[in-house]
């Protein structure tokens, strides 16, 4: 499965919530400060979609906001 995610560093808390144009908006904690955001939507994407974090990769777009991101199944 691949999604199309568009990432919003710095927020209050971490969400992931499907927009209505079939993309992902994530809510995230962390700055984008050395990868940190980037390891925390691996991370959010694995809890959401209840798949180990080895099963989630960024596939394009590490160092822009919008990101697809792909999920093996496990």
């Amino acid at each position: 499965m691949i999604l199309r995610v568009r990432v919003k560093p710095s927020s209050r808390e971490s969400a992931l919530e499907a927009q209505p144009d079939g993309t992902w908006l994530a809510r995230l904690k962390s700055a984008p400060v050395e990868g940190r955001a980037n390891e925390e939507l691996i991370a959010l994407v694995a809890r959401c979609f209840k798949r180990p974090k080895s099963a989630v990769a960024i596939k394009s777009g590490a160092s822009s906001r919008t990101k697809l991101v792909t999920i093996r199944d496990a």
